[in-house]
């Protein structure tokens, strides 16, 4: 099922690829339901343990009103958190990994359910992503909650 603002986000997401038309087609078509899409052009993907980005995404919501768009695989094992393009070149950051410029990415139709990737927040057609530099205090954040908890229960 799609909503109004789906097609929207799908024509955003068509635009990261060489070719937008061939890549929406084939996107259509496709049975699974996922493209490849090219990181580093119209954004980055930085991605976090699922536990950490899980407690991330809370925190951001609490932080702004809509975080940019966030993947989550099979079982939220890992969150994909798109930030804007160039962010990897000079993310550190322990147990997080980065694709940009020269990856790919495996990204599912907006709105439809997949067996794998599936959206954690969709894309809002308009180009929204996640600031890195909030994204990285949400970040302390989540990691300062759990040590708290860890603490309270040894």
């Amino acid at each position: 099922m799609t909503t109004p603002g789906d097609k929207t986000a799908v024509e955003w997401l068509a635009s990261a690829a060489p070719d937008p038309d061939a890549c929406r087609r084939a996107w259509e078509r496709n049975p699974l339901g996922v493209a490849l899409l090219p990181a580093g052009r119209l954004w980055d993907v930085l991605i976090l343990p699922g536990e950490l980005g899980r407690a991330t995404l809370d925190v951001l919501a609490l932080l702004t009103d809509r975080p940019g768009p966030v993947l989550a695989d099979f079982g939220a094992s890992r969150l994909g958190f798109f930030v804007p393009a160039g962010t990897t070149s000079h993310w550190i950051g322990t147990g997080v990994r980065g694709a940009g410029r020269g990856a790919w990415v495996v990204v599912p139709y907006p709105g439809r359910a997949t067996g794998g990737v599936r959206w954690a927040v969709l894309p809002d057609g308009e180009g929204t992503l996640t600031d890195p530099v909030l994204l990285e205090l949400a970040m302390h954040e989540a990691a300062a909650r759990a040590l708290v908890g860890e603490c309270r229960n040894p």
